[in-house]
């Protein structure tokens, strides 16, 4: 599976894991004390929806299309709000042609105190990310491996802040890898927030990796999905997940509203779904 950002920007994998985001960016804010935000696999900050990756698949429609389009009704509608502001702050003239990855949504939600590091390995991605981070004093890109940084880049001397894993996904063992990724970076910063995005497509391989979560002794540890269709032979992306680990107290309450009104607007034929559970702790 080929997950790069730019043919995926929109959909409702994005739409998902944006809103977590947010969420735990509002959290994190609720302090005055700085905090960061380390993005390991950045992208490019900004997408065109009318460009040529993600006009080729066209999967916005159905994701950030749709829910600007028909949007969330109630607690649910309240709790996105914040992130379709972001949304459509960096669509001035009213229609829906750009949309911000993770580095650009997190940007738009920091104080001054607060600083995000946007890492990108892809070199053209690199520096497109760096281009549109330009003169940004509280933003620092670098050309670097994720992976990397977790070993480098941790603990922040903000001693607060979060850690977002977004894999492209595109070379087998990744699961493996995310799991003995976190296990490092929860040994060097046990405290620290993490959020580790997932897509889901083979279920035995989600549920490895959430054994391997399980035998990791970390304490708490937060399973977020929604699914849009049945699994299918031979496997699609028909669900997306993200792993919070020490998450936010009012996340999981957030969730349960968020989830279901997002299992009803963004699912094919009825058939959504979504899973909030404890792999450990709580």
């Amino acid at each position: 599976m080929n997950y790069r950002h730019a043919f995926h920007a929109g959909n409702f994998a994005d739409v998902v894991k944006h809103l977590i985001l947010v969420r735990i960016l509002e959290y994190l804010k609720r302090k005055e004390t700085p905090f960061r935000v380390l993005d390991t696999h950045a992208g490019i900050g900004l997408y065109d929806l009318q460009g040529d990756e993600a006009g080729r698949t066209g999967e916005w429609v159905d994701g950030i299309g749709r829910l600007v389009a028909e949007g969330l009704a109630g607690e649910a509608g309240n709790l996105a709000a914040t992130y379709l502001r972001a949304v459509r702050a960096q669509n001035s003239d009213g229609t829906l042609r750009f949309y911000p990855g993770s580095p650009l949504l997190t940007r738009q939600l920091l104080r001054e105190q607060d600083r995000l590091f946007a890492l990108e390995l892809h070199p053209q991605d690199a520096e497109a990310l760096s281009e549109n981070f330009a003169g940004d004093i509280q933003t620092r890109v670098t050309h670097l491996d994720g992976w990397a940084a977790m070993g480098t880049h941790l603990p922040p001397k903000e001693k607060r802040g979060l850690v977002l894993v977004d894999p492209p996904f595109e070379e087998k063992g990744e699961f493996a890898r995310m799991a003995a990724a976190l296990v490092k970076a929860h040994c060097r910063w046990p405290t620290g927030i993490y959020a580790f995005w997932y897509p889901i497509k083979e279920p035995r391989d989600v549920e490895a990796y959430m054994a391997d979560l399980r035998t990791s002794n970390i304490g708490k540890i937060l399973r977020l999905e929604l699914t849009i269709r049945a699994p299918s032979a031979p496997p699609r992306l028909h669900g997306t997940g993200m792993i919070v680990v020490n998450p936010p107290f009012a996340l999981e309450g957030e969730m349960q509203v968020l989830l279901p009104a997002l299992a009803e607007r963004l699912a094919e034929e009825g058939r959504g779904g979504y899973r909030i559970e404890w792999v450990a702790g709580e």
